[in-house]
């Protein structure tokens, strides 16, 4: 079964929706993943006996660079969609009124009252139809 190009294409937006989604979960995940090599070669108590932090303090670390990112990323959107916004490059639609006018010589209204009576039975009795 082969795929169109719009399915790849649709696929491809969706992970990337779901990547950016799942930024912060990511990064627990790789603090999981290589949690020995991050306990003996990037804590920054590995020198300290005393603190046990187990990593954890490059997680908070890259957790709160993590949520810095998605702000930063989140203010450049806002800011780029105002700009857009703003400074829109379209042309303009220009009205051109016509140089003449015509208007109407005479207007006549039509109105009947309600108040006027009617007749009802020449709407309900009326001779038979062939």
């Amino acid at each position: 079964m082969k795929a169109s190009g719009k399915q790849w294409i649709a696929l491809s937006l969706m992970l990337l929706m779901l990547v950016k989604a799942w930024v912060i979960p990511l990064v627990y995940l790789d603090y999981e993943l290589r949690r020995e090599y991050i306990i003996a070669n990037l804590c920054v108590n590995r020198d300290n006996p005393i603190v046990v932090c187990d990593g954890k303090c490059y997680l908070a670390k890259r957790v709160v660079d993590a949520k810095k990112q998605e702000e930063r990323q989140a203010e450049q959107t806002y800011m780029a969609n105002l700009l857009y916004q703003v400074m829109d490059t379209r042309k303009p639609y220009i009205f051109n009124a016509p140089e003449h006018l015509e208007m109407p010589v005479v207007i006549t209204y039509e109105f009947n009252s309600p108040f006027i009576a009617r007749i009802v039975a020449a709407d309900i009795f009326h001779p038979p139809l062939v």
